[in-house]
């Protein structure tokens, strides 16, 4: 991870925070250990918060790695609720059901191997939170395939919307400020521009009010309000 924070405040929003479980510890020492990309325990925090501010019964993820984020979430919902994680690796995705099973919440998951954007097509709305953690590129492409499935109150989530090992931060703030004349000639690598894209994209949804979080790599928050 890049964190944007400074390494005593992150430690201290951590302690701020929900704790995490024996689970959620071994999975962020196997992040630790692997070098496994992980929104890590401030943006897995401030997930679940969001999902029970939200009442979410359903959530969606385009990207769900090892099923850290969805574990931090799926707490948060009822007996009757879902949610639907993601991945394009099978070994990864077998890591999230065999956390999630332990945790004991196997029956209101869905593991879905294969392309995100392929899989939301097949599931109806609504989701009352979406996390948008896969390919930079992709993540306008996301946004257009979720947003008619998210109701009124409803949350998207954006990860990497500051810093990540693919996104230039100096580029990405270029892209997105409109004073600076160089931001037309930009190099900026594909991840990077697919942030500022959906970045654009969604502050300029009259629908959806957003926000910008310093927490882990940085995380764009998306209400839904019309």
């Amino acid at each position: 991870m890049v964190d944007v924070l400074a390494d005593d405040i992150e430690r201290f929003v951590r302690t701020i925070g929900p704790d995490p479980d024996e689970t959620l510890r071994e999975m962020d020492a196997v992040a630790e250990r692997e070098g496994f990309p992980h929104v890590g325990p401030e943006v897995g925090g401030f997930l679940r918060f969001t999902a029970r501010m939200s009442d979410a019964e359903r959530i969606f993820e385009f990207g769900s790695g090892y099923g850290y984020s969805a574990y931090w979430m799926v707490d948060t919902l009822p007996a009757d609720g879902e949610i639907v994680l993601t991945d394009v690796d099978s070994d990864v995705l077998e890591r999230a059901r065999e956390y999630l099973e332990r945790g004991g919440y196997a029956d209101i998951a869905r593991f879905e191997l294969g392309d995100a954007q392929e899989t939301i097509e097949e599931y109806d709305g609504p989701f009352d939170v979406v996390l948008i953690d896969h390919q930079k590129e992709r993540y306008v492409e996301a946004l257009e395939a979720v947003r008619p499935k998210v109701p009124v109150g409803g949350v998207v989530v954006a990860d990497n919307a500051i810093t990540a090992s693919p996104v230039d931060f100096d580029d990405l703030r270029a892209l997105l400020d409109s004073d600076d004349p160089s931001a037309a000639v930009v190099e900026a690598n594909e991840a990077t521009r697919g942030v500022a894209d959906y970045l654009e994209k969604i502050t300029g949804d009259p629908d959806f009010e957003t926000i910008l979080l310093p927490l882990g790599e940085g995380i764009a928050v998306s209400y839904r309000v019309s």
